[in-house]
């Protein structure tokens, strides 16, 4: 069991976990015997955009944070191990790329860095062996086996064959509304609906606004909860966007599971992610009956602690902590069922 520390002078020897999202970034320093000494919340983590020295410059506050809780000097060693779990960085090189920005960093002795769909899968199992599908802003998948192996995506959107999560549906539902309403789509109660949620005409004269700066782009998630009203009173055309999302999801997990040959073996298929977390049963019934026709040995379950509980779990691993650690962090997250709406806000 770690001591806490008694000077600012000390360090901790734990774990120094990062959840970058898309939409926010959790940090949380966490000591050996899984008590969590300190967390902060900052905005989403955009490498792709910023750089990724730039990237991590950006969470020095968050990890000063939890410095300062935990009674530490921020500019000296804090603990034994960072473990991060990130959106946005989904190929080999972007994962090279941040470990060198994050080990130049006095964070910690070693570092590991990794999609945050890894994070997903180890909050979700007890054993490095399942398969993960993340469903939030963007749509990933992940499969992991104990020696190591993976089944990997590039998750780089439409250039990728991508389809889907919180920001793909908002533009479907947008897609299909606007031309709904000129006359070149089927008639659906999408636009009226997005009209009214942001109090102007309908899908066009949204657009219109995002593109006049009027309105910020990142409001344009906020059409999820809209588009699972909208189908829940029966308009196809949102059904039919709901129906795809299922079967994309369905199909990420299958091919993982077929890559890693646990198609024929009980295996844990752990869903994560605002659009998944909100438990929305035109979503989730739809999914898990698909799951259960294409991989009938498939274990769904669903995470709805914040994902920096997985690469805390992660890190804890690294320093083969003793099993009543993890009891000890798992209770800080507790997988408690989260309202609808705010799980789809804030995917």
């Amino acid at each position: 069991m770690s001591e806490r520390p008694t000077s600012t002078a000390e360090q901790v020897r734990g774990v120094l976990a990062i959840d970058g999202g898309n939409s926010k970034t959790d940090v949380a320093l966490v000591a050996l015997d899984g008590t969590v000494l300190g967390a902060a919340r900052g905005d989403g983590f955009e490498p792709h955009r910023d750089g990724p020295d730039r990237a991590i410059e950006k969470l020095a506050p968050l990890v000063e944070a939890v410095a300062e809780q935990a009674g530490l000097r921020p500019d000296r060693l804090l603990t034994t191990r960072l473990s991060a779990c990130m959106a946005n960085v989904d190929l080999p090189v972007e994962e090279q790329r941040l470990h060198a920005a994050v080990a130049a960093r006095p964070w910690a002795v070693s570092a590991s860095v990794g999609n945050d769909t890894f994070g997903l899968l180890r909050a979700g199992t007890d054993s490095p062996r399942g398969v993960a599908v993340v469903c939030g802003a963007g749509i990933n998948c992940v499969g992991l086996l104990p020696d190591g192996r993976t089944a990997r995506f590039p998750a780089l959107g439409k250039l990728t064959g991508d389809w889907g999560g919180g920001g793909g549906m908002a533009a479907e539902a947008m897609w299909h509304a606007a031309r709904a309403e000129d006359g070149r789509g089927q008639p659906t109660a999408l636009s009226a609906a997005i009209g009214r949620h942001f109090g102007l005409a309908g899908a066009n004269a949204v657009a219109e606004a995002i593109h006049l700066g009027r309105l910020p782009r990142r409001r344009l998630h906020e059409i999820v909860r809209l588009l699972f009203a909208t189908a829940q009173e029966g308009d196809a055309t949102a059904l039919r966007l709901i129906d795809r999302q299922a079967d994309e999801i369905t199909r990420l997990a299958v091919v993982a599971l077929r890559r890693l040959r646990l198609l024929d073996e009980p295996t844990p298929v752990v869903l994560g992610g605002g659009v998944l977390a909100a438990k929305q049963p035109l979503l989730i019934d739809n999914l898990t009956a698909r799951l259960a026709a294409a991989a009938p040995l498939a274990e769904p379950r669903i995470v709805v602690a914040p994902p920096v509980l997985g690469a805390a779990l992660l890190g804890l691993d690294h320093l083969e902590a003793d099993r009543t650690a993890y009891d000890t962090l798992r209770a800080a997250y507790p997988t408690t069922e989260q309202d609808d709406a705010a799980a789809l806000s804030t995917e």
